[in-house]
């Protein structure tokens, strides 16, 4: 037998075994993706527990992106499976300004915002399906709703309240930083009652020249008469003359928030309509305690 016929005669003897190999191999596998949905699915469904998302709503004019750096004072480890969301409103005709078009949830018809002002009804409605679509999105994608968090800033404050309000299931929790009730009471016999279980943060500025603390401060009343618990911050303004008068108006804030029957939890001096460091602080450990009183119910 000439070498060169030799040669093919092995090179055939591999194949086949090679052949061979392969076949056992292919019988002794699992079928396709069935390790991938068998093995992990004990260390999924305990990690999905823990995972979380925040969903963050700017206020009117505003961005998304420039609301980023909020993530920043979220560092504790309960926040390492967090999601964050900061959606962008779309540009509409404002009619508080002139109908200029700039980035809203909503039409507001009248700045400073009080307790009386109009509301957009309609206009809110719409803008609290889509925050109910942003939701949803993430349930199917496996997060627990009760660690699902939605909070926002004046007119995204608002917006928050409305679709934590009118979302079927209970949350996490809804924050609203110099938000308002941007519809009427009427609304309240659309809020199922897992609904009012969730728990709603509340924070407003006494000096809010924008969003009216008055406006704020019907909040609270308006979630207790539709069956919520609620937190209300006082942030309280320092006026120049609060060191004469500061005992005496210290002691009517507090009045002021126990005739509401919320939970007054402390004052910040000298703030407006803006969002400060303290409140984001007391924001992360307000949502930490939630979840880990979530997680302590799951197990």
């Amino acid at each position: 037998m000439s070498s060169r016929l030799r040669f093919l005669f092995s090179l055939a003897a591999a194949i086949a075994a090679a052949s061979l190999l392969a076949a056992a191999l292919r019988r002794r596998a699992p079928p396709s993706g069935l390790a991938a949905r068998l093995v992990p699915a004990p260390m999924a469904a305990a990690a999905a527990r823990n995972r979380s998302f925040v969903l963050w709503l700017h206020g009117l004019g505003d961005s998304g992106p420039a609301n980023e750096p909020i993530r920043n004072f979220f560092s504790a480890p309960e926040f390492r499976l967090t999601k964050w969301v900061f959606p962008s409103a779309p540009n509409s005709p404002v009619s508080c300004n002139h109908g200029a078009v700039m980035p809203s949830w909503f039409d507001i018809h009248e700045l400073p915002m009080s307790s009386g002002s109009p509301q957009d009804d309609s206009g809110v409605l719409k803008a609290v399906e889509n925050v109910h679509a942003m939701i949803d999105k993430e349930v199917a994608d496996g997060i627990p709703p009760e660690n699902i968090f939605v909070c926002g800033f004046s007119q995204g404050g608002a917006l928050t309240l409305a679709s934590v309000l009118l979302y079927p299931k209970t949350l996490g929790g809804g924050a609203v930083f110099s938000g308002w009730v941007p519809f009427g009471s009427s609304v309240t016999e659309r809020i199922s009652p897992e609904a009012r279980k969730t728990p709603i943060l509340w924070s407003h500025g006494i000096a809010d020249n924008v969003v009216l603390f008055e406006a704020g401060q019907a909040g609270p009343p308006f979630l207790q008469n539709a069956g919520f618990s609620c937190e209300f911050k006082v942030i309280m303004y320092l006026l120049f003359f609060l060191h004469i008068r500061g005992p005496l108006i210290y002691r009517l804030v507090l009045i002021v928030s126990s005739y509401h029957l919320c939970l007054f939890n402390q004052a910040y001096p000298g703030l407006g309509h803006s969002i400060s460091k303290e409140e984001l602080y007391s924001l992360e450990s307000w949502i930490k305690n939630h979840l880990k009183a979530s997680q302590e119910k799951e197990n």
